[in-house]
């Protein structure tokens, strides 16, 4: 691609950094995160005796493989420059649409694919809200937070709805999310694997995510290459709020049901987990595998917070704390590279 080319020389200009050929399998953050979960995974497991039960870890992986799937959306559209704070209130509203649909006699697989198209309607609005009007992604969907939550309140009247006896008449379905593969390997923690292997290959492989990295690491650069940076923009909008939306549907079939509040403080967790996991919050950098590896983290801590009882409140102080390390991280790296660019 001779765009890509040009764009190579030319995106170090205001001092972002280009995005480097990511062929190695495992990168420094990575490996540290990894050393940092095996410390974790062997300090809990010999401090509490519950830590290593297949209950427990089951509970974790189900937890992690649902905001995981989040987590691979909200990975992809901070690489490009942006940030989607309506990940939860778009997964809840996947969750709705899916159920009420279910409710009325629609097919359940026809009612998922109704859900994940509204979400990707979502994303689709915000994009051009971007990148028409040029309001800023922060603003844009901290606004959707708000709109997504209102519609999900204005269909159910704020009533939970329950789906425990169609979907027990749906077994195929209801697999998806209650299935486990051999009795042991839950199937939301397979789909989730899957869709984040994939997700992973994308990323480092194709030269359309190639793009993505050039637009977050100097958007002025990409277009004065050819890059066309909208539409850009809005395709990582999309593919964040269609990813939210494959969450939705996971969800409310794992639980049967859709509480109201699901997915609230979601986009907390996803944009923590990125960071920690590497990916820049000025675009340009990261990867799934490092924003996983964050998750884990993220869960990890908790589950460890939640083993020792300690209270909710000092829970959210420490993670928002492990948030605040990250991003402090984050720009200190940013930092050092521009010192040693100039």
């Amino acid at each position: 691609m001779n765009q890509s080319r040009t764009i190579e020389t030319e995106i170090k200009t205001e001092g972002q950094i280009a995005p480097r050929k990511r062929w190695k399998l495992f990168e420094m953050r990575e490996m540290t995160l990894i050393l940092i979960l095996i410390v974790l995974i062997a300090v809990l497991s010999v401090t509490s005796k519950y830590f290593a039960t297949w209950a427990n870890i089951k509970v974790v992986l189900g937890s992690l493989s649902i905001d995981g799937i989040a987590v691979i959306g909200m990975t992809v559209i901070l690489i490009s420059g942006g940030i989607d704070l309506s990940v939860g209130s778009v997964m809840c509203l996947s969750m709705t649409i899916c159920a009420m649909s279910i409710l009325k006699g629609v097919n359940p697989w026809l009612a998922a694919v109704a859900a994940i198209a509204g979400c990707a309607l979502v994303g689709l609005v915000i994009g051009l809200l971007v990148t028409r009007i040029h309001l800023t992604h922060f603003i844009v969907t901290l606004c959707f937070l708000g709109i997504a939550r209102g519609i999900v309140y204005a269909l159910t009247t704020g009533t939970p709805i329950s789906l425990v006896t169609p979907l027990s008449k749906e077994p195929a379905f209801r697999f998806l999310g209650q299935g486990q593969i051999g009795g042991v390997l839950p199937m939301t923690v397979l789909i989730f694997l899957v869709l984040a292997v994939l997700a992973e290959i994308f990323v480092r492989k194709s030269s359309l995510m190639r793009l993505v990295f050039y637009t977050g690491s100097n958007e002025k650069a990409a277009a004065y290459s050819g890059i066309n940076v909208n539409k850009v923009k809005i395709m990582t909008c999309v593919a964040c709020s269609v990813f939210a939306g494959i969450a939705g549907i996971i969800y409310v079939n794992k639980f049967s049901g859709v509480p109201v509040s699901a997915g609230s403080g979601l986009e907390m967790t996803a944009i923590a987990s990125a960071v920690i996991g590497g990916v820049s919050m000025n675009g340009g950098r990261g990867s799934i595998l490092g924003a996983i590896l964050g998750l884990a983290m993220m869960a990890l801590v908790q589950d460890a917070l939640t083993l020792f009882m300690v209270a909710p409140f000092w829970q959210d102080l420490i993670r928002y704390l492990i948030v605040l390390g990250a991003v402090m991280i984050d720009a200190l790296q940013k930092n050092a590279a521009l010192r040693k660019i100039s």
